[in-house]
């Protein structure tokens, strides 16, 4: 099985799609996702077996479903060609070990199947960059590895959220912590920017601390792929978010935590006031044990 689709059981099965598609695909029956298919593992290996320098070009038999399912999630969302996110979601990524987060490629505002089919190979070929095999190495894992890829609708975020439900320094597992910026979620996975942040107590949902950025850049979609941009000076000191919005977040991974079993972080992003969830993955840098005051 080459093709799933989210919200179908199979992209539940990790060793298929990942850790990435399979926790998405599990939150996607219970929350808002923008639509996806997911190309599997499987896919990978017919293409790893003639690639053996990185340079083999797609499939050819993969070709026809690959555009079959562009041309469906169009239908999806309304479009011809939908604007997407080609994501990696190595086997073993978005664990509870490592969390792979920026070691392999993902490709923002992808359009047309050919532009697709180029995001794919170059998401395959990133699970033999150096810092990636590195990476495996410093964890204890395979310096080998295999990898499925999320095609995902592109939502053109008025503002992105990542929000851990403890905080991620210091282990403190009754607060949850929320970062905002405006735009597409790179700047502030990308480090580009300093985003608004706030600290929830999670028992009562009150914000115990608010700090509000200078936030002089972003991300925003571009004729091709994304662009940083300056944030309009009268933008730059206002909220990213609004109070519904910070206690919206604060429930919503006080729900995944639940129901995942382990203290999650989580991606979202806004758009016309709708919240969308685009990845939910274990904390796993700096969790001490539960404290609970």
């Amino acid at each position: 099985m080459e093709i799933v689709w989210l919200g179908q059981g199979e992209c539940q099965d990790c060793v298929l799609v990942g850790g990435k598609g399979a926790n998405l695909c599990h939150l996607a029956a219970a929350y808002r996702a923008p639509p996806a298919f997911c190309l599997t593992a499987s896919a990978f290996g017919r293409w790893r077996l003639q690639a053996a320098d990185g340079a083999a070009p797609f499939p050819r038999d993969l070709y026809a479903p690959l555009a079959a399912a562009y041309q469906r999630l169009g239908e999806l969302c309304g479009v011809v060609q939908p604007r997407v996110a080609v994501r990696s979601s190595a086997l073993g990524e978005d664990g509870h070990v490592a969390s792979f987060a920026g070691q392999h490629a993902t490709y923002l505002n992808v359009r047309g199947v050919e532009a697709v089919v180029d995001a794919v190979l170059a998401c395959w070929r990133s699970v033999q960059s150096p810092h990636a095999i590195a990476y495996r190495r410093r964890q204890g894992l395979r310096a080998e590895t295999e990898m499925a890829v999320l095609v995902q609708q592109l939502i053109p975020a008025d503002a992105s959220v990542v929000v851990f439900s403890a905080n991620p320094v210091t282990g403190n597992r009754a607060v949850c912590v929320i970062n905002a910026n405006w735009g597409l979620g790179e700047s502030i996975v990308g480090g580009s920017v300093t985003p608004d942040t706030y600290v929830v107590r999670k028992a009562d949902l009150a914000v115990q601390q608010r700090q509000i950025a200078d936030k002089s850049c972003m991300t925003v979609p571009a004729a091709n792929g994304v662009q940083e941009i300056q944030v309009p000076r009268w933008l730059r000191r206002q909220p990213a978010l609004n109070e519904d919005q910070i206690v919206e977040m604060a429930r919503l991974v006080i729900m995944l935590e639940a129901g995942m079993g382990w203290p999650v972080d989580v991606e979202c992003v806004y758009r016309h006031g709708e919240l969308y969830l685009l990845q939910c993955r274990p904390i796993t840098t700096g969790m001490k044990p539960r404290r609970t005051t």
